[in-house]
């Protein structure tokens, strides 16, 4: 089983390098003031590309042998990816309400108009969507951090210790 854990050290380099892209595609909307349709586009290459860095190596290698890897340390890991995976769910809820909403106003094609409107009017149910987001997104990040660093010190205690 050689290859073990040279599969491994991939899946862990592929885990870990998704957390820039996951960082920067988080900044770039902390740092707009005006969110066009580019810079959701430009946003969304790095936070997917951090996705398919994450969830690939989980669903290739991680799911397949968590059960014959079973231990407290790997239940834990698994709890802890799994809710970030489920926060993330949660975060999509309300990215898809604000995404139609300022869809059908306009708010993309038009920065001028974005710049002008309040977003919280454009729906009713505006802060809703948003508290979802933001609670989704930080918990999806906190969780996934804890994941990854159980994840690692699992790594280190198999094919490293």
């Amino acid at each position: 089983m050689a290859e073990m854990p040279l599969a491994a050290a991939v899946t862990a380099l592929a885990v870990t390098a998704s957390l820039p892209f996951f960082l920067y595609g988080a900044w770039v909307m902390i740092d707009a003031e005006l969110v066009t349709w580019d810079l959701l586009i430009y946003h969304l290459k790095f936070v997917v590309t951090g996705l398919v860095l994450t969830t690939v190596p989980l669903v290739g290698w991680m799911l397949p042998r968590l059960f014959e890897q079973l231990s407290g340390l790997a239940a834990v890991h698994a709890f802890l990816g799994l809710q970030a995976y489920a926060l993330l769910t949660f975060a999509l809820t309300g990215i898809v309400r604000i995404f139609q909403a300022k869809r059908d106003a306009d708010l993309y094609d038009d920065p001028a108009a974005e710049a002008t409107a309040d977003i919280d009017e454009l729906h009713e149910n505006m802060s809703h969507w948003r508290t979802r987001l933001r609670v989704g997104v930080f918990g999806f990040t906190l969780l996934w951090i804890l994941a990854w660093i159980s994840g690692l010190y699992r790594f280190y205690l198999l094919y490293v210790a």
